[in-house]
C-alpha cells in the first residue's frame, strides 16, 4: 500500500510529530511505500521528499509581509496546491493519512486529495476543529463556547489574547467548517474516546470517528526497585497544570523532578520554587529522560486542560512507572486507580498534594510494576495499532 503522511512540522517537537515518524516508521518496516508532505523547517529530519514541501511561514514574524503570507496559506495557497498535486501525481498514494495541518498547510490538501477520489484519514491531536484555539481553555478554565458557535473565539479573544489572531481563527473555522471537513474526509481517527465524544457533541458523526489510541514502538525495559521521588515531564505551560504541581509540592517531603522547558520556566515566581525538593532539569534528550521516568516512583500530569492521548503517560506506564494524572479529558482512559495510578480532581492543591503522599506510599508497598508494563506494552504496542490502522486504511 501506498501511504502519503502528512503534517505541518517533520522532525520531534510534540505529540503529534513523534505520532508521524513513528507511524512512518511502522509502515516502512512493514513492507509499505511511505510519501511525506510537510514544511520546510531547518529543523527538519532529512527526507527523500523534501523538494515538495512548501516554504515555511512564521506567524511570530515581526516582518508584515511575511505575516500575510501566513494568513493567506490559512485558506488557500498556490504553492501547497501545486507541490502537493505533483506530489499525488508522483507518488499516486492509495491514502492520504493527515495529521496537525491547520494554518502552516491548512485543510485545501484533504479537499485536493477528496477531490481525486483518494481516502482521506485524518489523525486528531488536539480539538482544532471543534475549538479555533485548539484547547478548550479560556481562563485557566474548561470552555466549550465555540461548539455552539466560533464567533466566541472573537468575543473572548482566545488566540494569544489578540483580537488579530482571534478574527482570524473564527474565519479559518468559518472556512473549514465542519460540513466542509466532514464531506473531503473519510475517516477521522480519534486517539481518545473522550476527544470523539466532544467531536460528537459538537456535531460531527460518530461513524466518521474511529479510536485508536497512540502507540509506542518500542519495547521497553523495568526498574523493578524505584527511587525516592516522582517527576513530571512535558511543556511548561498554564494549561498543563505547572503551578498547581508546584503548589502541592512545596510542603511535601518528596522529592520532584521537573523535565522540561516552555513559557512559565523564564517567570521569577516559577523560578522560586527551586529547592531541594523540587528540582528543575530543563529539557533533556530522550536518552537523558528515560532512565528518570523508568526510576521514578510514579509520574504526574496535573494538567487543568483535555488532554488528549498523552505520550509521556502512555511512555510512563511501558516502563511500568505508575501515572498520577488529573481527572480530565482522555488521561483517565489509561489509568485504573490503584493498579497503575490514582486521579486527582484537575486544578485541586489539596487534592493533588493527597493523592501525591497516597502514591508514594501506596507505590512503596504495591510493587506490580512489571505487570503495569506488559499490559501497557500489549495495549499500546505497535502490532495492535498496526492492525486496528490496516482495518481503517483498507475500508
Amino acid at each position: 500500500m501506498r501511504v502519503l503522511l502528512v503534517n505541518k512540522f517533520y522532525y520531534f517537537r510534540g505529540g503529534d510529530c513523534t505520532a508521524v515518524l513513528n507511524t512512518e516508521k511502522l509502515l516502512k518496516d512493514k513492507g509499505h511505500e511511505v510519501a511525506v508532505f510537510s514544511m520546510q523547517h531547518p529543523t527538519n529530519i532529512h527526507s527523500d521528499w523534501t523538494n515538495y514541501f512548501p516554504k515555511e511561514v512564521d506567524f511570530s514574524s515581526a516582518n508584515i509581509s511575511r505575516k500575510i503570507t501566513a494568513a493567506v496559506r490559512i485558506f488557500h495557497s498556490s504553492e501547497v496546491k501545486r507541490k502537493f498535486e505533483r506530489l499525488l501525481l508522483d507518488f499516486r498514494p492509495d491514502v492520504v493519512h493527515l495529521h496537525n495541518i491547520h494554518s502552516y498547510i491548512s485543510p485545501l490538501v484533504a479537499q485536493i486529495a477528496h477531490k481525486k477520489g483518494i481516502r482521506v484519514v485524518w489523525t486528531l491531536h488536539d480539538y482544532k476543529l471543534i475549538c479555533p484555539s485548539y484547547l478548550c481553555l479560556r481562563e485557566g478554565k474548561v470552555c466549550e463556547d465555540c461548539f455552539k458557535h466560533k464567533s466566541h473565539v472573537i468575543r473572548h479573544k482566545c488566540m494569544k489574547n489578540s483580537y488579530t489572531a482571534s478574527v482570524l481563527a473564527y474565519m479559518e473555522a468559518c472556512c473549514w467548517n465542519k460540513k466542509k471537513l466532514s464531506r473531503i474526509t473519510d475517516t477521522f481517527i480519534s486517539p481518545s474516546s473522550f476527544l470523539k465524544t466532544k467531536m460528537t457533541e459538537a456535531g460531527f458523526s460518530p461513524e466518521q470517528i474511529e479510536v485508536l489510541p497512540n502507540f509506542i514502538p518500542q519495547k521497553f525495559t523495568v526498574s523493578t526497585e524505584k527511587e525516592n521521588y516522582y517527576c513530571y515531564a512535558g511543556r511548561l505551560s498554564r494549561e498543563k497544570g505547572i503551578e498547581t504541581l508546584l503548589a502541592s509540592a512545596k510542603s511535601l517531603p518528596y522529592h520532584l523532578k521537573i523535565i522540561g522547558d516552555g513559557p512559565l520556566l523564564e517567570q521569577q515566581h516559577i523560578k522560586n520554587h527551586a529547592s531541594d525538593t523540587i528540582e528543575f532539569c530543563g529539557r533533556l534528550s530522550y536518552e537523558q529522560l528515560y532512565p528518570i521516568v523508568q526510576k521514578a516512583r510514579f509520574l504526574v500530569i496535573p494538567s487543568v486542560w483535555y488532554e488528549n492521548n498523552p505520550f509521556s503517560a502512555i511512555e510512563a506506564l511501558c516502563m511500568g512507572t505508575p501515572v498520577l494524572g488529573s481527572q480530565i479529558g482522555g488521561i483517565p482512559e489509561l489509568i485504573e486507580e490503584e493498579k497503575n495510578g490514582f486521579l486527582t480532581r484537575p486544578g485541586n492543591i489539596n487534592d493533588l498534594r493527597n493523592k501525591i503522599i497516597e502514591s508514594f506510599q501506596y507505590f512503596s508497598v504495591v510493587k506490580n510494576f512489571q505487570r503495569i508494563s506488559t499490559e501497557a506494552q500489549n495495549k499500546f504496542g505497535s502490532e495492535t495499532f498496526y492492525n486496528k490502522l490496516m482495518n481503517i486504511y483498507e475500508r
